[in-house]
C-alpha cells in the first residue's frame, strides 16, 4: 500500500472516530513516497488520539456506573426508610388496639397485660399553644392512674397533632418508644428550650386584663422554667446564669451567636471561647 493511501486511511479513521473534522479529507495532501517521517508522525498521532479516546470512554463509563450505583443506593435507602415508617406506623396501631401481648425483641417492649386501648381515652387533648402544660398534665395522669412508664410514649402519641405529629413520625422506632426522648424532641420543635424560656421571662409584660398578683405569678413561672431548663439548683449556678446572660448582652451579635452555639454555662468558659 502506498504511503499516501495509508495516510488517507489514517485520516478517514480519525474522522470516523470524531477525532478530526471531516474537512481534513478534503484538504488532504498526498504524502510523497519518500516522506517516511511524515507517515510515522501520523501513525504516532493516531495512536495517541486513540488512547485518549479510549481513556475518555473508560472514564465516562466509570462515571455512569458510579452514578447508577449512587442512584441505586439512594433508592434502596429511600425504600428502607419507607419500609421502616410503615412498620413503625403498623406497630403503633397494633399497640393502640392492644393487639401485641408479648415481648417484641425489636423494640424491647413487653406489654405485660397492660391494655393500651382502655387507657388511651384518658390522655388529655394535645394543645400546640401550650405544649408544656400538656406534658405536665399527662405526667400527672400517668402517675395517678399508675400507667407503666414504658407505655407512656405509646399513650401520648395517640393525641399528637400538627408539628408534634410530624416530629414523632420522624423518630426512629427505638426513640419513639422512649418517653423522655419523645418529650425532648417535641419541646425542641416548639422551641421550648432554655433560650426560649429566657426570652419569655424577659419579654413578659402585664396584660390589661391581669391583676398584679396574676402578672407576678406568671412572671415567676417563666423564671422558674428558665432556671429549671438550665438545671439551676444552687446560688452559684444562679449566679453564673445571671453573669453569662449579662456578658452576652454586652457583646456584638456575631460573638453572641458563637457563644450560644457552644452552650457554655460558666462565665470563665464563655470568656475563653472568644
Amino acid at each position: 500500500m502506498r504511503k499516501d493511501e495509508i495516510k488517507r486511511y489514517v485520516l478517514e479513521y480519525l474522522v470516523d472516530e470524531s477525532i478530526l473534522p471531516i474537512t481534513v479529507l478534503e484538504t488532504a495532501i498526498t504524502v510523497p513516497t519518500d516522506n517516511t517521517f511524515e507517515l510515522k508522525r501520523l501513525e504516532i498521532e493516531m495512536n495517541k488520539e486513540i488512547r485518549l479516546k479510549e481513556m475518555e470512554r473508560k472514564k465516562e463509563k466509570e462515571e455512569r456506573e458510579m452514578q447508577m450505583q449512587k442512584e441505586k443506593e439512594e433508592r434502596e435507602m429511600q425504600m428502607q426508610r419507607e419500609k421502616e415508617a410503615r412498620e413503625h406506623e403498623f406497630r403503633l396501631k397494633q399497640l393502640e388496639l392492644g393487639v401485641i401481648k408479648a415481648s417484641d425483641p425489636k423494640i424491647g417492649l413487653d406489654t405485660g397485660g397492660f391494655d393500651v386501648s382502655k387507657h388511651v381515652k384518658f390522655v388529655p387533648k394535645f394543645q400546640e399553644d401550650n405544649v408544656e402544660k400538656f406534658f405536665n398534665h399527662f405526667e400527672k395522669l400517668g402517675e395517678q392512674l399508675k400507667w407503666p412508664r414504658d407505655k407512656w410514649s405509646i399513650l401520648i402519641q395517640s393525641n399528637f397533632t400538627g408539628k408534634a405529629q410530624e416530629v414523632y413520625s420522624a423518630l426512629s422506632i427505638e426513640d419513639s418508644m422512649d418517653y423522655d426522648k419523645v418529650k425532648k424532641a417535641i419541646l425542641q420543635a416548639y422551641e421550648l428550650v432554655p433560650e426560649a424560656y429566657r426570652q419569655k421571662f424577659r419579654k413578659y409584660r402585664k396584660a390589661d386584663t391581669q391583676t398584679y398578683v396574676e402578672f407576678a405569678y406568671q412572671k415567676e413561672r417563666h423564671f422558674d422554667r428558665w432556671c429549671a431548663s438550665k438545671k439551676v439548683s444552687t446560688f452559684d449556678t444562679l449566679r453564673q446564669l445571671m453573669l453569662v446572660e449579662e456578658f452576652k448582652r454586652c457583646v456584638n451579635d456575631d460573638i453572641k451567636t458563637h457563644l450560644e452555639e457552644n452552650k457554655a454555662d460558666n462565665l470563665k468558659e464563655v470568656a475563653n471561647l472568644i
